[in-house]
């Protein structure tokens, strides 16, 4: 069994900055591709920001420029470093990520969130 766990979540005035981490933890033989999603109440589940095992990143318009995702493959963790938040960054946060449990097969797993709360 493996798992993903966030953790960095909280709340912060507009302007503030966060980050947060999200570890797996378990038999893992390699993680290849990894995301950050976000899910406002009412609203459906967005892409934030997307990285590859070898670093390459992608960014959704609303967040490029201030947010920065980056991975640790040695510790199975991927950040989000988020600067200059305001309201309507404020949302559930999920951790995605393609794990491979051997050579052979590969599964997709999800965290189970972490709260962003960002005032005025």
């Amino acid at each position: 069994q493996v798992h993903l766990v966030e953790s960095g979540g909280g709340l912060v005035q507009s302007g503030g900055s966060l980050r947060l981490s999200c570890e797996g933890t378990g038999n893992i033989y390699r993680i290849n591709n990894m995301a950050w999603y976000r899910q406002a109440p009412g609203k459906e589940r967005d892409l934030v920001a997307t990285i590859q095992r070898g670093g390459e990143t992608h960014y959704v318009d609303s967040v490029k420029d201030r947010f920065t995702i980056s991975r640790d493959n040695a510790k199975n963790t991927v950040y989000l470093q988020m600067n200059n938040l305001n309201f309507a960054d404020t949302a559930v946060y999920l951790c995605f990520a393609e794990i491979q449990v051997s050579a052979h097969s590969e599964f997709e797993s999800w965290g189970p969130g972490t709260q962003v709360t960002v005032s005025s």
